[in-house]
């Protein structure tokens, strides 16, 4: 009997972790992908650094982090997470976006350093699920990207692309229209890209990528179509989805038509299928700027101030770097 008081005694003094509220989480994520990083980071800051739901809230933390540019913030969240959860396939897909960030604003060697690691979390996530199609996605792309020093090549990112065939046949389309243009085989790389449209459920994002193939090739008013294409399929598809976000972009980038720009961030603000990929508050931002273009300074002030209520921490002046 003494012995088993001094055991219980014994694990009455071990610290007990407590369970994250699945609740809290999903409160955290919907602020996330409402573009509310504020009220996320409030969730999130002060949940307790492990036990059960930490690995899930860290990913949410290096989601905030992503989604204010803040990258080497959301690197060491996204580590923290993989730590917590490593056979999480998210997980380590994220910690590849984050670090591939971090490697695009480094320098020749660091680059040279990371862009290893981006490889190794991608083939990490899609090895721990293979049907993990925005995985498969970034390590396709990465392939097709990354000089073979790091781990780059086509003939990989085909092969993905054929992968991607039975896992998400838009995709895999759209891999290989990213794959031909590279190539400058610019005829099929618009065939594909029409062909993600075609085959997607959610066609409003593959409007978007056949809209920027068209920008690159300057070819303006068949990218002004397809930017209203994707206004359309949007509006039809309640989806989560940066369409109109990145459409307006896109109209922005090219100093064009800024009217139309400005509707579609009106509608993506009053719509209800946002997403992190559009974060709200920079959507906030560019609403002013156009608004400021289009001579209403009264409505530009109410959405900078709409944005920095959202995010205070985000620096409007990485706009200027969009």
């Amino acid at each position: 009997m003494r012995r088993l008081a001094i055991i219980a005694l014994l694990a009455a003094a071990l610290p007990v972790c407590a369970q994250i509220a699945p609740a809290t989480l999903a409160q955290a994520n919907a602020a996330l992908q409402a573009g509310e990083a504020d009220k996320a980071l409030s969730l999130l800051a002060p949940l307790p650094a492990s036990g059960p739901g930490a690995g899930q809230a860290k990913n949410l933390l290096c989601r905030v982090r992503f989604e204010l540019k803040q990258w080497d913030a959301a690197v060491r969240e996204c580590e923290l997470a993989v730590r917590l959860d490593g056979g999480n396939s998210n997980d380590h897909m994220w910690l590849g976006r984050a670090l591939g960030e971090k490697a695009g604003r480094a320098s020749f060697l660091s680059a040279y350093n990371l862009g290893k690691r981006v490889r190794a979390e991608f083939e990490e996530a899609v090895r721990l699920d293979p049907n993990n199609g925005p995985a498969l996605s970034d390590l396709g792309e990465f392939y097709k990207d990354a000089p073979g020093i790091v781990g780059g090549g086509m003939d990989k990112a085909e092969s993905v692309a054929t992968h991607l065939d039975q896992v998400d046949p838009a995709r895999a389309h759209q891999l290989r229209a990213f794959i031909a243009e590279a190539r400058k085989d610019y005829g099929t790389a618009e065939r594909e890209f029409r062909q993600a449209i075609a085959v997607s459920p959610h066609p409003a994002s593959y409007w978007i990528n056949l809209a920027s193939f068209l920008r690159r090739r300057q070819r303006w008013p068949e990218m002004e179509t397809a930017i209203r294409s994707a206004a359309t399929a949007a509006a039809h598809d309640r989806s989560p989805s940066a369409a109109l976000y990145d459409g307006a972009g896109l109209l922005i980038e090219t100093n064009r038509d800024a009217a139309t720009a400005a509707k579609m961030l009106e509608d993506y603000l009053a719509g209800p299928s946002k997403s992190e990929e559009g974060p709200t508050f920079i959507a906030h931002i560019r609403l002013a700027h156009l608004e400021q273009q289009l001579g209403d300074a009264a409505a530009a002030q109410r959405d900078l101030a709409a944005a920095t209520a959202m995010a205070h921490e985000y620096n409007p002046a990485q706009e200027a770097k969009h």
